[in-house]
C-alpha cells in the first residue's frame, strides 16, 4: 500500500487539491473536471495504438540490430533513423517517451534518444506540410534546419552533461522494466 500510494503521490496530490478547489469555488473546480476528462479521452484515443507498435517494436526488432543502427557508433546513420523516427512518428509528445523507453531497453544511444524526442516535437512531417502551406517554404526551410542545428546540439550537450554513473542508471532502469 505504501509503494502504490508513494508511486502515486502526484496524482493523489492533484486529485485532492481538484477536491479542495471543486468544494471552495464549483464553477473552477466543474471546469476542471471537464478538462481532466478531455485530456483523459485524448490520453485514451492514443495510448492503445502506440503501445501496440512499441510491442511489435520491441518483438520485431532485436537488440543487436537496435543497437547496430542507433547504438553507440552508430554515426550519422544513427542520427539520421532518430530524425527519421521522430519525425514520421503521429500523436502527442508523451507519447514519445514510452518509445524512447524501448529504444533505450534496446541499446540505442542517449544521444540518438534525445535526437529521437525532440525531432518527434518539432520536425513531424505532417506540421511541416501544413507550416509549408501556411507560412510558405522558405520558412519552413529555414525553421527546419534551424531545428535540427538545435536538436543536434541540445541532444550531444545533454549526452555529455550526464557523468557515466548517471547514464548507466539510466540504462539499468529501462533494463529491469
Amino acid at each position: 500500500m505504501k509503494k502504490t500510494v508513494k508511486r502515486y503521490k502526484v496524482f493523489l496530490l492533484l486529485a485532492l487539491a481538484n477536491i479542495i478547489i471543486g468544494l471552495v469555488v464549483p464553477e473552477i473546480g466543474e471546469r476542471s473536471l471537464d478538462l481532466t476528462r478531455v485530456n483523459l479521452m485524448e490520453m485514451l484515443s492514443v495510448l492503445p495504438p502506440i503501445f501496440v507498435l512499441l510491442g511489435l517494436l520491441d518483438v520485431w526488432v532485436d537488440r543487436a540490430t537496435m543497437i547496430r543502427y542507433t547504438g553507440k557508433g552508430s554515426g550519422f546513420k544513427g542520427v539520421l533513423i532518430s530524425f527519421l523516427l521522430g519525425s514520421a512518428a503521429a500523436g502527442p509528445l508523451y507519447a514519445a517517451f514510452p518509445v524512447a523507453g524501448v529504444m533505450m531497453k534496446k541499446g540505442s544511444s542517449l544521444t540518438n534518444i534525445f535526437i529521437f524526442i525532440g525531432a518527434w516535437s518539432t520536425t513531424k512531417i505532417p506540421m511541416l506540410t501544413f507550416e509549408a502551406a501556411s507560412l510558405g517554404l522558405p520558412f519552413t526551410l529555414t525553421r527546419l534546419a534551424l531545428s535540427i542545428v538545435g536538436i543536434t546540439t541540445i541532444a550531444l550537450i545533454t549526452q555529455k552533461s550526464l557523468n557515466d554513473q548517471q547514464k548507466e542508471q539510466l540504462y539499468k532502469l529501462h533494463q529491469t522494466q
